[in-house]
């Protein structure tokens, strides 16, 4: 008697199943919509096989809890939320060339000082491995190379529990032997990120991932690999130069608040003790320049934001940003055209974010309003200050968290302190001027030079 297929080929797009994978879905006809997956038959016979599970109390189980691993690199263990936890699985992307493998390579060195790490690659070769080990300054004997793209061997290794610590590079080259299809496929993410997963969960040893991200942005593959995963970061920046971000988007074992900030050198990612300052060293107060006062996790940080406002050559005014949401851009614009008295409509606007930073916290409305009113006018801030805070449709200047610590950092600058979002309740802070609409804040802090 033949043996029953355990896969089959199900259509995304209509459901159809079929026992052979084709390009093109028989039934809707939709291209590349089949994905393997289990039978129901395979699914039913795993549960009959299978065994009762064994329990205990959550007593119990924080007893038995170790303690983090801890790197030593301060600022990637904040990140991870005080270390890396035993048996979790992480996942860490970002663009090419941002500087994946050159941070993971000097976490492992950092890691192996205290315990067994294994670096698995399948794209680069244990020479290449080393060439750029040697390069970083990363030479340790305690951390071990190893190249494959079998999830299966790969698997072995982590469930034998000689590691602590496993990284893969990348899980996009990682293919299962069950699985037909090509790597970095959906079935093939799909299955090797759950082995690789359950031999972590079996053995107790932290898996660090490397992952691709897609031309938007997003990172790639399937959003079942960010569901399975315990920690995913995104390092984020632009690859030809200015800081490398590393933020949490997802932390089962703590805050996704916190961020780490670095520069490349010639040794690698190197932590940034003042970006604040290095941010600001070559700015020159002009119209159109705002310091706004953001935040990075819960770490203050002060950035300049730069506006510039031309008359438009063409019928439609175009509008560009770069390290801010253009969507929000527009918004903004039209708040000012509706409820101030500048006129935008037929202006071309440009925001820049100095440094390649990408702000996306609300609370630079308000930096870039005054930003695009000052280079609208050619005025500039009667005062040496930093700006923050979230701007409504209305007009409105809304609190925002955190305004004492974005305060001290521009005293640490010497700044006079900060125009902001009016307190209505709470302690009062030294050196916030208040507003309470985008209007009597343009009217009252711009100037001619």
């Amino acid at each position: 008697m033949a043996k029953r297929p355990t896969t089959q080929y199900v259509c995304s797009n209509c459901g159809f199943s079929t026992t052979s994978w084709s390009g093109k879905c028989p039934a809707c006809g939709e291209w590349n919509t089949l994905a393997e997956q289990l039978t129901p038959a395979s699914i039913a016979g795993s549960v009959a096989h299978g065994q009762r599970l064994v329990s205990e109390s959550v007593g119990v189980s924080v007893k038995a809890d170790q303690p983090r691993l801890v790197s030593g690199m301060k600022e990637v263990d904040e990140v991870f939320g005080g270390g890396i936890v035993a048996g979790s699985v992480n996942l860490i992307a970002g663009q090419p060339g941002i500087g994946k493998s050159t941070l993971l390579l000097q976490l492992a060195y950092a890691v192996a000082a205290k315990t067994p790490v294994l670096y698995i690659s399948g794209e680069e070769s244990l020479h290449q491995i080393g060439l750029r080990a040697q390069r970083l300054g990363t030479l340790r004997n305690e951390l071990q190379l190893a190249t494959s793209s079998s999830a299966d061997d790969i698997a072995a290794t982590i469930a034998g529990g000689e590691y602590k610590v496993v990284v893969v590079d990348s899980i996009q080259t990682v293919t299962c032997s069950a699985i037909a299809s090509s790597a970095g496929t959906v079935s093939q993410i799909t299955n090797s990120t759950q082995l690789l997963t359950l031999a972590a969960k079996q053995s107790n040893t932290a898996v660090i991932l490397v992952g691709h991200v897609t031309k938007e942005g997003a990172i790639a593959g399937p959003k079942v690999l960010e569901h399975v995963v315990d920690v995913v970061l995104q390092l984020e920046g632009d690859r030809y130069g200015g800081f490398k971000v590393l933020r949490a988007v997802k932390n089962r074992f703590g805050s996704t608040d916190e961020a780490a900030i670095f520069e490349m050198v010639e040794q690698g990612l190197k932590p940034v003790d003042n970006p604040s300052a290095a941010l600001l060293s070559e700015r020159q107060v002009s119209d159109g320049s705002i310091v706004l006062a953001t935040l990075e996790g819960t770490r203050p940080l002060l950035v300049e934001v730069q506006a510039l406002v031309n008359p438009t050559s063409y019928g439609y005014p175009k509008r560009a940003a770069s390290g801010f949401d253009l969507n929000r851009l527009n918004l903004l614009v039209a708040m000012l055209e509706r409820r101030t008295k500048l006129k935008l409509a037929d202006q071309d606007i440009y925001i820049n974010i100095v440094g390649g930073m990408q702000i996306r916290e609300p609370g630079a409305d308000l930096a870039v309003c005054l930003a695009i009113g000052s280079a609208a006018k050619g005025l500039q801030l009667k005062q040496n200050s930093v700006v923050f805070g979230e701007v409504g449709l209305s007009g409105e200047v809304r609190h925002v968290t955190h305004a004492d610590k974005r305060l001290n950092e521009a005293k640490k600058l010497g700044f006079d302190g900060g125009i902001g979002p009016q307190q209505k309740t709470g302690k009062k802070l030294t050196g916030l001027h208040g507003v309470s609409d985008v209007r009597s804040a343009l009217n009252h802090f711009l100037e001619k030079d």
